[in-house]
């Protein structure tokens, strides 16, 4: 009797069940720095995360936030970078930064039986970082390149134009950064921008991994004290700029071989009723591989290797865009071809074949994100940064679930209207 599989029948597909999430658990240092915990896994291994919020956003110093957590590692009062650098490493952890409008962070990764050894470290980093004159020389004329680089490239020029189109040059999440920004970066704006930022009642801890009882006592030891509580609670700049130019614009790159398209409007994040359904509608449209605008754009009319969509989803705002590079001499149509897609959604109601397709995709990615602690805390930290409960996640997949047709066109009706959409090209037409 064989045992071998039939290739030749494709296998039914299983529908996810209840998914079960893990929770963090909330604790508090001595000083009252809040401390989420997620216990998982089974290496001996865990991330220690310092989060740090943006307070404030100066236009004139716009580089300010990111420039001073990704030097925090560029040497203190008692070690240089390479020092720092050697110290972490010799315990086989390492250590990171991020840095976005919303947020910094400052992640280390060890061992728990390094986790004594390493946390020192951070705790200098954070707290005492001096922002030497030849590391910051060197920041400044490296990024300057960068960047001059990055702005020969149409794509990076879209995305970063984009976004000053939506939310203007005022905006923490608009702002279109130039090489001279980091000319007004110095070492004392950098040192009081640490001491006011870098301070305990602005700071959020996540710990995820394999949690041993010794984890919390080293936290508290480290970072539970009172000597750095303190800085200011100025509030996070917001715009209510309405954009009052032309609705397409283009901006030409005379020797581009591509065009790089951006396409969307200002919307709403995650806190928003309709976001779920949004988030199953922008599937459809170009949020996965087999998605229309893959099958039409890429597969069918083959102008790209690549095209599309997606919601963002900030602390305080969102939008939508679809985004691609297609060949110059295709810029037209590949336009006409996006709006040709966004209308269908308007016009016909999805398949089922296709939104039981899209519904399996999204629940299985969602699942798949929760593989790891680490991705354990990831899902929570959106879930802190957006002032949401865990609910949250099971109001998500139920809408997955059971969103129908109807409500997917009423909602491309109600938020895809081109006429309210911006177009920017970038390269040759």
């Amino acid at each position: 009797m064989s045992t071998q599989p039939d290739r030749t029948t494709q296998p039914s597909l299983i529908e996810i069940g209840a998914v079960e999430i893990q929770e963090a658990v909330q604790m508090k240092l001595d000083n009252g720095i809040p401390v989420y915990t997620i216990n998982s896994g089974f290496q001996d291994l865990i991330k220690v995360e310092f989060l740090f919020l943006n307070r404030s956003f100066d236009p004139a110093n716009a580089l300010l936030h990111s420039a001073a957590n990704r030097m925090l590692s560029e040497g203190t009062a008692k070690h240089t970078a390479q020092q720092l650098a050697d110290g972490v490493d010799y315990y086989g952890a390492f250590y990171e930064t991020e840095e976005n409008a919303d947020y910094c962070t400052v992640n280390l990764y060890t061992l728990n039986k390094h986790l004594e050894s390493t946390l020192p470290f951070l705790r200098e980093m954070i707290t005492e970082a001096v922002y030497p004159e030849s590391e910051l020389g060197i920041y400044k004329q490296n990024n300057k390149q960068r960047l001059m680089v990055e702005n020969e490239k149409v794509g990076s020029v879209a995305r970063r134009k984009f976004n000053e189109i939506l939310f203007g040059n005022e905006h923490p999440y608009g702002y279109y950064s130039k090489p001279e920004d980091f000319d007004k970066l110095n070492r004392t704006v950098l040192q009081n921008y640490q001491k006011r930022q870098y301070v305990s009642n602005h700071c959020v801890i996540i710990v995820s991994g394999l949690i041993n009882a010794n984890t919390l006592e080293l936290l508290n030891k480290n970072f539970g004290d009172k000597n750095w509580s303190g800085g200011t609670e100025a509030k996070f700049a917001t715009s209510s700029m309405k954009y009052t130019g032309d609705k397409k614009q283009y901006i030409e790159k005379e020797d581009a071989l591509q065009s790089a398209i951006r396409i969307g409007r200002r919307l709403f994040n995650r806190n928003h009723p309709d976001y779920p359904g949004m988030a199953v509608l922008n599937t459809v449209l170009g949020g996965y591989f087999g998605s229309r605008l893959m099958s039409n754009i890429r597969e069918d009319k083959g102008y790209t290797y690549g095209i599309g969509s997606a919601l963002v989803s900030m602390k305080q705002e969102g939008y939508f865009f679809i985004s691609t590079e297609v060949g110059a001499d295709v810029t037209v149509p590949a336009l006409t071809e996006i709006y040709k897609e966004i209308d269908l959604l308007k016009k016909e109601p999805v398949q089922e074949e296709e939104l039981s397709m899209v519904r399996n995709y999204m629940r299985g990615s969602f699942v798949k994100g929760l593989e790891s602690a680490f991705h354990l805390a990831d899902r929570f930290r959106s879930l802190h940064l957006h002032g949401l409960d865990y609910d949250y996640y099971q109001r998500y997949l139920e809408k997955v679930r059971t969103i129908q047709a109807e409500e997917i066109m009423d909602l491309a009706n109600k938020y895809l209207d081109s006429s309210v959409f911006h177009e920017l090209v970038v390269g040759r037409k």
